[in-house]
């Protein structure tokens, strides 16, 4: 293993290998390596773009043009939940602009901001995919459909109260979600455990993502 990463944990070490050994070429592993370093790091940073740049044989300023192009990929830490309202046009006029006021109001935290207890990250995005299903949220990037404000504030409450170790996107859907863009397929057992989007199976199976 390249020195650059000799401190990372053994965990995401073997995740860099296991990534690596499954393309004929570096560089082409920026991606999902992009994902681990922020497992790792808990962000993209400075010294998480020098490592994959390191793994990847490329320059940091090409990783950083990757990185910064995707929001996906956070410059800086965020809370255990970050919780993303889809603002683009199909939400936005079913008022998203509203549902994301009562996360704003619920967290305590501006779009782009952290509560303070550091518990929830609020932002506004663009088309994620759901737009018969509109207003969309995601929480740590499983989707969310058809909220109203009442149920995005009762999201976040939820969030705060339970601190779920494992956010599914079934489960959500069903305490707080509305009209779907279609109905969904087979109950999905596996979600999100850390505010990181997944590209596969992060850990051993059954770990989720």
């Amino acid at each position: 293993m390249t020195p650059a990463i000799r401190h990372w944990s053994r965990e995401n070490q073997a995740r860099v290998e296991a990534i690596l050994g499954s393309y004929p070429e570096r560089r082409s592993a920026l991606m999902p390596l992009l994902y681990v370093a922020s497992l790792e790091h808990d962000c993209v940073s400075e010294d998480a773009m020098r490592e994959v740049a390191a793994l990847t044989g490329i320059s940091p300023v090409q990783v950083q043009s990757v990185a910064s192009f995707y929001t996906m990929f956070k410059g800086e830490g965020v809370g255990d939940y970050v919780v993303s309202v889809c603002t683009s046009v199909a939400c936005y006029l079913s008022e998203a602009d509203v549902v994301l006021g009562a996360v704003e109001d619920a967290a305590g935290a501006s779009s782009g901001e952290t509560s303070e207890d550091g518990a929830v990250s609020v932002e506004h995005v663009e088309c994620i995919g759901a737009c018969g299903g509109a207003p969309a949220v995601q929480v740590n990037y499983e989707t969310i459909e058809g909220l109203t404000p009442e149920a995005a504030a009762a999201l976040i409450k939820w969030l705060v109260d339970t601190k779920p170790d494992v956010v599914l996107a079934d489960e959500m859907q069903q305490l707080f979600g509305g009209r779907r863009s279609f109905d969904w397929g087979s109950v999905e057992l596996e979600g999100a455990i850390r505010p990181v989007p997944a590209f596969g199976l992060l850990g051993s199976a059954g770990e989720g993502r």
